[in-house]
């Protein structure tokens, strides 16, 4: 019986120090979160009157009709633009909030909150990066961010814990791994994964790579090496969990300068940077610990790093002493508490993790078996508040091998043909050498592909060609009569990722438009 008793414990050790997190990464994590928040909204800020108020393209009633019945979102209270300016101005202060660990339980709670609504505010131009970072966030939750290096914890006076381990902690940390894992298997399922092919092709797409991709494409062998390595690491990143100590920071280094390498080359939105928030967690005591003792140390290094810790301790104690310690006036219980916590992460691991994983397979793979009515129903609940596990197909199975841009043909009052969404004479060539430049930015490019998925159907191309003859003639003084919607696909092939002159193109008319009170009609456009 002895024996049992300890191996239990010994098991249980062993899960706490799996799933574990340093109380000074977590910290780190906040800030990041909190960064991320604002970095998101000045992005969104240059296309708002575009893509979230009422006169752009995503009306109150479009994105109700694009989300789930009860979809959850402060900005479907108002369709005023200043009010939602306001909730924008709002969203970004309790980002700082977060950032500096004031009240910090409430400030995640809130900025959760006004991220789905965000999301649900302009559904159609939300990505896989709005998914992670929806998800880590709603973990966030029930973790206590404000443990070191906040507000908080100079107003509570005592030392915070080295580190956590729960239920928590255990979901935030499953979730980057379920990510990395199940986009690794659907790796497994395409062969340019494995022969190193499919990351030069990736790097071929014009739409959605700058920066240093331009450079990086001129080397396809080197390409490959790199993604063979990373479709290795997806497939191996249970070892973040595994791994002890030092191998863990490295392993954990690792997939951090990948994802930066992200961020430096392909506009998928903000996954790079989301994703370097998510894996850091992963970041062990021994990491904080060595700084520690660099700080102390009397070289250069170390006294850079000793007065970054004693000018971040002053101004943490400056601010605190500025702020109003505020209590709660009821004191709960702490047994109700961790019983409250427990049942509520509990609940959300089966909801988030299992049924919303099931019923997306069967609905991916087409299985027979349907989802039972109560795994629908918990699926919904989830779809609410944005937290389904998404597909995580993210250049799975297999890299997309084709480049897109866009031509809207429209005719004028006075029978000039023009190309309006690239603003100049009719043409179907590329309108840039780098098509990533026809966007303003990547979310326009997530909205352009809700665009052509939608085709002839619902309400997002009238509204969006509606959009069109206003603001052209409110822009340019020229009134528009009729409007077409063209992609023109290019083919990529591993001899034309850097000649995309030799590419094969083709065309697709995906909508006809009337300005007005015109009827649609296909206009006469020259060939390719």
């Amino acid at each position: 019986m002895q024996e049992t008793v300890s191996s239990i414990g010994s098991i249980l050790a062993r899960l706490r120090y799996i799933f574990s997190i340093d109380s000074r990464t977590l910290a780190l994590f906040r800030v990041l979160m909190g960064l991320l928040i604002i970095g998101d909204l000045l992005a969104r800020a240059s296309t708002f009157s575009m893509f979230y108020t009422e006169d752009g393209l995503a009306p109150q009633s479009l994105a109700q009709a694009r989300t789930v019945d009860h979809a959850f979102s402060f900005f479907f209270l108002t369709t005023s633009t200043p009010v939602i300016a306001a909730l924008f101005l709002l969203h970004g202060l309790i980002a700082i909030q977060l950032i500096v660990g004031y009240k910090t339980r409430l400030a995640t709670i809130l900025s959760f909150l006004f991220v789905i609504s965000l999301d649900n505010h302009n559904p159609l131009n939300t990505s896989h990066a709005d998914s992670l970072f929806r998800l880590i966030f709603f973990w966030a939750m029930f973790l206590p961010l404000g443990e070191r290096w906040s507000i908080d914890a100079v107003h509570r006076g005592t030392p915070g814990r080295p580190s956590i381990a729960n239920l928590a902690s255990a979901a935030i940390l499953l979730q980057m791994i379920y990510m990395y894992l199940v986009n690794g298997m659907l790796k497994t399922l395409s062969d340019s994964w494995t022969d190193g092919t499919a990351t030069p092709i990736v790097f071929g797409l014009d739409d959605m790579t700058y920066f240093l991709a331009v450079y990086l494409r001129e080397y396809p062998t080197l390409l490959g090496y790199g993604g063979t390595l990373w479709f290795g690491m997806l497939i191996a990143s249970p070892l973040l969990l595994i791994f002890p100590g030092w191998l863990r920071a490295i392993f954990t280094s690792m997939f951090v300068i990948v994802h930066l390498s992200f961020a430096l080359t392909v506009r998928i939105g903000g996954f790079g940077w989301v994703a370097i928030a998510g894996v850091i967690l992963f970041l062990p005591g021994q990491v904080w610990d060595t700084l520690g003792r660099l700080a102390d140390a009397p070289h250069a290094m170390g006294r850079s790093l000793h007065w970054l810790r004693t000018a971040g301790h002053r101004a943490g104690e400056s601010l605190a002493n500025a702020l109003p310690r505020l209590k709660i006036p009821v004191q709960v219980p702490a047994w109700v508490v961790s019983l409250t916590g427990t049942t509520l992460v509990l609940g959300a691991i089966v909801a988030v993790f299992v049924v919303s994983s099931t019923v997306h397979l069967h609905r991916w793979a087409e299985i027979e078996r349907a989802p039972t009515t109560l795994e629908e129903r918990i699926y919904e609940g989830t779809q609410m508040f944005r937290v389904n596990q998404a597909l995580w197909t993210v250049f799975a199975p297999n890299p997309r091998s084709t480049d897109r841009y866009y031509v809207f043909p429209a005719r004028t009052a006075d029978g000039e043909m023009l190309d309006v969404y690239n603003d100049r004479p009719l043409t179907f060539d590329r309108p840039y050498r780098e098509l990533q430049l026809q966007y303003g930015n990547y979310r326009e490019r997530f909205y352009m592909n809700s665009s052509r998925r939608a085709g002839s159907r619902g309400q997002v191309n009238p509204i969006l060609a509606e959009y069109i003859c206003r603001t052209y003639r409110e822009d340019h003084g020229i009134e528009l009569t009729h409007l077409n919607m063209y992609e023109v696909v290019e083919t990529i092939t591993l001899d034309t990722i850097t000649d995309p002159d030799s590419r094969e193109r083709t065309r697709r008319l995906y909508y006809q438009h009337g300005c007005g009170e015109n009827e649609p009609e296909e206009l006469e456009v020259p060939g390719l």
